[in-house]
């Protein structure tokens, strides 16, 4: 992912929407709703989402201008503001090591707030970028929260399918990165087939971001995550990753984990097929979305484009088996 945000063309871009993010997130007439919008748009985060956007329009032949950059920071605030409704889901009060707009604000405060950007991303694609680009975003935000609603449908339930854990994430993120590369692609007014093509290669990589950040979450000590280890299995979000572990862990799931039964559960994931088995997943997620690449004549992007989810892949490879010996 370093390579991708630092790539000179696409960081170049990047501080332009750097920019737009921040004049639209202080857009509200109303100062308080400036200063909590303010501060999760600067909490941090590789801005991955409007890189891929970045990144998707150089690879269709057209510079960033205006509207590619409007796009990408439209894409950014949905991400922002579904992550303000997150935190208020899980009641969550540190995201980051930063205290949660929930948390300060307080709930009534922090879901408006979250609203304002969602709007306002909506609203800005409308009048600056294009009508077709807006219907994008609209379409993705309804699969945001139909991807949340099924995963809060199937909190504590042991019998959760894979299949239905990714059809919560293919709404609740990969939608979100499909939706970038689909935005760039209609403002470079790419072929009916370019555009699925690239709108497919951002799902799949939306797929394997979801799924390894769901494996971190079983794999990863509480200093490396910035929040506790194990804390879907504490909510009871019974992930992809715990899903095709193979490990039975029915005498510990359940309501009210105590911090032991959740150290136990990661214990005998670390050391049984976690790892391994998600990661055979994630690299056939990776030659789908090679495959749907399609012809890229600027060597620099396709480098970056076809190299980004074997990169991710292996970086979380790295991280997962300093605590658990597999590779």
């Amino acid at each position: 992912m370093e390579q991708l945000v630092n790539s000179p063309a696409v960081a170049q871009g990047l501080r332009k929407v750097e920019a737009r993010i921040r004049r639209l997130s202080g857009s509200s007439a109303l100062p308080g709703i400036n200063a909590g919008a303010g501060r999760i748009v600067s909490a941090g985060g590789k801005r991955l989402r409007p890189a891929l956007t970045l990144a998707t329009s150089l690879a269709l032949g057209k510079a960033p201008d205006r509207r590619v950059v409007t796009a990408a920071a439209c894409v950014e605030l949905i991400h922002a503001g579904s992550l303000v409704h997150d935190d208020l889901m899980d009641r969550a009060t540190e995201r980051r090591g930063t205290r949660t707009l929930n948390a300060e604000l307080g709930d009534g405060k922090a879901l408006v707030i979250g609203d304002f950007m969602l709007a306002r991303a909506g609203l800005a694609a409308i009048t600056a970028v294009s009508r077709p680009v807006a219907e994008v975003l609209a379409a993705t935000v309804v699969e945001l929260a139909e991807g949340q609603y099924m995963e809060t449908s199937d909190l504590f339930n042991p019998a959760r399918t894979r299949e239905s854990a990714l059809r919560s994430i293919t709404g609740k993120t990969a939608a979100l990165f499909r939706a970038g590369c689909l935005a760039a692609a209609v403002c470079a007014r790419a072929s009916t087939e370019d555009r699925a093509r690239v709108a497919a290669y951002g799902e799949k990589f939306g797929l394997i971001f979801q799924v390894l950040d769901d494996l971190l979450d079983l794999t990863a000590s509480s200093a490396q995550l910035g929040k506790p280890a194990g804390n879907d299995l504490r909510q009871g979000v019974y992930s992809l990753p715990l899903l095709l572990s193979g490990t039975d862990l029915g005498d510990l799931l359940g309501r009210d984990m105590s911090d032991e039964q959740v150290d136990e559960a990661l214990r005998r994931l670390r050391a049984g097929d976690l790892v391994a088995n998600t990661l055979e997943f994630c690299r056939g997620l990776a030659s789908d979305a090679l495959a749907a690449l399609p012809v890229i004549h600027d060597s620099e992007i396709a480098a970056l484009l076809y190299g980004l989810p074997t990169a991710y892949i292996d970086h979380v490879a790295g991280v997962s088996s300093q605590l658990t010996g597999v590779s």
